[in-house]
Formats: structure tokens, C-alpha cells, sequence
């Protein structure tokens, strides 16, 4: 159990009802916590900074990845990419967690993530 609100849940941004960091809120603030249900499927996946600094092109291939339907990219602002650093993540959201894990497959192929 992580005290804060942790990367491994960072697909309730865009998955659930009330994501980690409003549920973090509610508990400093004496609140109930909000519903946890899911409203999608999702499948995340980190990008690290050897997305950026293993490419011959020294960007992602933006352009194809947001043509899959689905695709929420979340990037960190931050303006140095090193070998493992977390620079963001993506989520793939589907009805069916099949179909949002073969997605998320194809946009790591397409950042060179094996």
C-alpha cells in the first residue's frame, strides 16, 4: 500500500468513477470516498524516457498513436528524457480488456517499447 496516490493506479485517471488522486482529497478532507467502479475497460502503460532517447527520430510517433480510438496520453512535463525515467504514461480504454490490451500492444510498437 502505497500512502499516495502511486503510478500502478494511474489508469483510474481515465478509467473510473473517482480516481486516486480525488479519493487521496476525500480522505484528507474527512470525506467518504467516491466509487471506485470502473466506467471502461483500460490497460496503461509507463513511458519512460527511452522512448525519446532510443528513437532515431528523438520523438514518439504521436501522429499514429493518437489515431487509436481509446488512447489517453498523459505526459509528466518534464524536460529532460534519461534511460528509465518516467516520463508519462498512456491508457487504452475499450469495452473489452482483449480488445484494450491488443491496442495498448500496437501503440508500444509504435514508441519502441518491447
Amino acid at each position: 500500500i502505497a500512502p499516495r496516490p502511486h503510478n500502478s493506479g494511474h489508469y483510474t485517471i481515465d478509467a473510473t468513477v473517482t480516481n486516486q488522486f480525488e479519493q487521496q482529497v476525500r480522505v484528507l478532507a474527512g470525506l467518504p470516498l467516491g466509487s471506485a467502479r470502473l466506467h471502461s475497460s483500460a490497460v496503461m502503460v509507463n513511458l519512460l524516457g527511452d522512448v525519446w532517447t532510443n528513437s532515431k527520430t528523438k520523438e514518439p510517433h504521436w501522429d499514429k498513436a493518437f489515431k487509436e480510438p481509446g488512447l489517453k496520453m498523459h505526459l509528466y512535463g518534464k524536460h529532460e528524457a534519461r534511460p528509465g525515467r518516467k516520463m508519462g504514461h498512456f491508457t487504452v480504454l475499450d469495452e473489452k480488456l482483449e480488445i484494450a490490451f491488443q491496442k495498448a500492444m500496437e501503440v508500444r510498437k509504435l514508441f519502441g517499447i518491447a
